[in-house]
């Protein structure tokens, strides 16, 4: 799988702790990588995937925040290739507290490009933005990497600053005084669903807290519209662009979409209602919008599948079913969060998909 390439590797993860960081963990762990993590600890009695999971990997419990304990995390694990993971991923907790978005999806990243570059060990590091980094047209058709950057919202507009930081240190310092260069990619998923995901104000979690206190969920936008996809998707194309950047590609050091086909572009509404097909109990109503949120964003991903063969494995529905059944088992995670990797991973080898082989 990945011709290899992950065995015996060292890799860094920033935000291990987090959704789609624990589930990246679980799969480098498969993939008998040695993994290092670096990350916020979970908050007392909050639920936690990665602390269910139990994983057997290397941890630094520390902000990104900070510069020296980051560098020196950094430099005692000597690692090959680093994923950044570690932020703010909310819109609303942006208006709630900016400057620490700002400091953390910003700085953040200058700091783990910076500790990087200074780590001769390292050879790639994959940047993990958002769908939500480019200046929104409402366009009925999906943004393309060439589009301009932007964002309303401190959240949508601190990524697409993370863009900037991740293509000023690749075109400034990929070089300098290095052994080999330092390939930087950047990674724009969609928005990612499936079991792990315990985030206040993100619609999956929501409806799994309102299911579980029998009342239905309030939705804020049941209109907007979505690239939607399970966590395994974006997570497969972050292990490929890794892999190719890994073996010295020069090409794969850029910016990359990362979404579903787009079948799968649906409203809020449908996505809830999808679910409940599968989880009757879940019911939702919609609710004043507290804040602005962009209406339409569509993501084009012909560049990735042109260039590097990925494309999703999942459809909506199947990710939908995926979702509600892990949810529907949360407190038994530890038992079936692998098997639903290992059904992903035979469903890609029977499609045929080339990094699955």
């Amino acid at each position: 799988m990945f011709a290899d390439c992950y065995r015996d590797k060292k890799v860094f993860i920033t935000g291990h702790t987090g959704f789609k960081g624990s589930w990246l963990s679980l799969w480098l762990s498969q993939l008998s990588a040695k993994v290092y993590g670096y990350a916020l600890a979970p908050l007392e009695g909050e639920r936690s995937h990665y602390a269910q999971l139990a994983l057997p990997i290397e941890s630094t419990m520390a902000d990104i925040r900070d510069f020296a304990r980051l560098s020196a995390a950094l430099q005692e694990a000597s690692p090959e290739i680093v994923f950044h993971l570690a932020a703010q991923p909310l819109v609303l907790e942006s208006y709630r507290d900016p400057l620490n978005t700002w400091n953390t999806n910003v700085m953040g990243t200058v700091n783990l490009l910076e500790a990087c570059r200074h780590v001769p060990s390292v050879k790639a590091v994959v940047v993990i933005t958002t769908d939500k980094c480019y200046q929104n047209q409402e366009w009925p058709w999906g943004y393309r990497e060439v589009d301009a950057l932007g964002g309303h919202d401190p959240y949508s507009a601190s990524k697409a600053a993370a863009e900037l930081v991740a293509a000023s240190y690749r075109a400034s310092f990929s070089s300098a005084h290095r052994p080999q260069p330092l390939l930087i990619a950047t990674a724009r998923a969609g928005n990612v669903i499936g079991g792990g995901d315990w985030a206040q104000d993100r619609l999956v979690p929501d409806a799994v807290r309102a299911v579980q206190a029998a009342k239905p969920v309030e939705i804020r936008n049941p209109r907007a519209v979505r690239p939607w996809q399970h966590v395994l998707e974006p997570l497969s194309a972050y292990l490929l662009i890794g892999q190719r950047l890994l073996a010295g590609d020069v090409f794969a050091a850029k910016a990359w979409n990362v979404g579903p086909s787009e079948r799968d572009v649906a409203s809020v509404a449908a996505v809830l209602d999808g679910m409940a097909e599968h989880w009757p109990a879940l019911q939702w109503q919609a609710t004043d919008a507290s804040a602005h949120e962009t209406q339409a964003l569509r993501l084009d991903s012909s560049l990735i599948a042109a260039e590097l063969g990925w494309h999703p494995v999942w459809p909506l529905s199947r990710a939908l079913f995926e979702t509600a059944a892990w949810y529907q088992r949360a407190d038994l995670a530890h038992l079936h969060t692998l098997p639903q990797l290992n059904a992903y991973l035979h469903d890609a080898i029977d499609a045929k998909l080339g990094w699955a082989c």
